[in-house]
């Protein structure tokens, strides 16, 4: 049996102007993977992610719950057909959430947390789509790689 309940807090690892964007309008970049639209956080506050996803910083959101309910809904308003789903990602090993949740061996210390949303249609073309969720100020932060502690 799985658990799907959302950890308590995400990272997103990224380009600080990026980042900046997320935060104060709540813009995110759904891209294409596996026949579906995705977007990534990590489960794990570890320095070498920076390097990891070319990073000079770091969205910490801490209502990861607030979140996933404000994205799903954006994206339902902007692609009403499609259908959405979260869960961690599942390595070495087929997730139970299908092929857009796994990922090899190689690529765990990643730990992450995936929102994906799947056409109803099958026709569907995938190009990256961006969503915009509102700010987020009320429960995240910016952190630098600097401010890591284990």
């Amino acid at each position: 049996m799985h658990d799907y309940q959302r950890p308590p807090t995400l990272y997103r690892y990224g380009r600080r102007a990026d980042l900046e964007q997320a935060l104060a309008s709540g813009q995110l970049r759904l891209i294409p993977a596996n026949r579906c639209l995705t977007f990534s956080l990590s489960q794990a506050w570890d320095k070498d992610l920076f390097e990891v996803f070319d990073a000079d910083a770091c969205l910490v959101i801490h209502n990861t719950e607030e979140f996933g309910e404000r994205l799903h809904k954006a994206v339902q308003r902007t692609l009403p057909n499609w259908a959405g789903i979260d869960g961690a990602v599942e390595y070495g090993v087929r997730a139970a959430l299908g092929a857009a949740f796994t990922k090899t061996s190689a690529e765990a210390h990643e730990q992450e947390w995936q929102f994906a949303w799947r056409s109803l249609s099958p026709q569907a073309t995938l190009n990256p789509v961006t969503v915009r969720i509102g700010s987020l100020e009320q429960y995240a932060e910016l952190r630098a790689p600097d401010s890591y502690s284990s």
